[in-house]
């Protein structure tokens, strides 16, 4: 099989769409996985804890 411009285009195509689709079912999983809902949470809340409210300089 020759490697003219086509094919190569195509073949990129092809990977980057599956890259793509995979990354994005990993991370979904990794973001609803039951396990990592405490560590969601405790990084909701951060920018409303009190003890922390003080001038940056």
């Amino acid at each position: 099989m020759p490697f003219d411009h086509e094919a190569v285009v195509g073949f990129a195509k092809s990977f980057g769409l599956f890259y793509l689709l995979g990354l994005s079912a990993i991370c979904l999983a990794w973001t609803y996985w039951p396990s990592n809902k405490k560590g969601f949470d405790e990084a909701a809340k951060m920018p409303l804890l009190e003890e922390e409210d003080r001038p940056w300089r």
